[in-house]
C-alpha cells in the first residue's frame, strides 16, 4: 500500500506501508492491504504506520484532516 501524508506546507510522508492506524472522527481505525474504499475526517491524534518491510512503527501527531482510501492508496490531507 502507498501512504501519502501532506500538509499545506509540505509532503510529511510518502512511501510504502504495511498498515496505517488513523484517528477517525467516529473512532480510530486501521487500514490494511485491500481495505474497502473510504473517505473520513480525522481528529487530533496520531497516525501510526508500519513502513513496508519493517516491524518498527512510526508515529506522526496531527491536529486533524481528511483521509481517502482507494485501491491501496491512502491519501491524508492535514489541516
Amino acid at each position: 500500500m502507498k501512504l501519502k501524508v501532506i500538509s499545506p506546507e509540505s509532503v510529511v510522508f510518502e512511501g510504502e506501508v504495511d498498515s496505517v492506524t488513523l484517528p477517525g472522527s467516529m473512532g480510530g481505525f486501521t487500514v490494511l492491504k485491500n481495505h474497502a474504499s473510504i473517505i473520513s475526517t480525522l481528529t487530533a491524534g496520531a497516525i501510526v504506520y508500519t513502513p513496508a518491510g519493517s516491524s518498527e512503527e512510526q508515529r506522526q501527531e496531527i491536529g486533524g484532516g481528511l483521509v481517502d482510501v482507494d485501491n491501496n492508496i491512502i491519501s491524508v490531507c492535514l489541516y
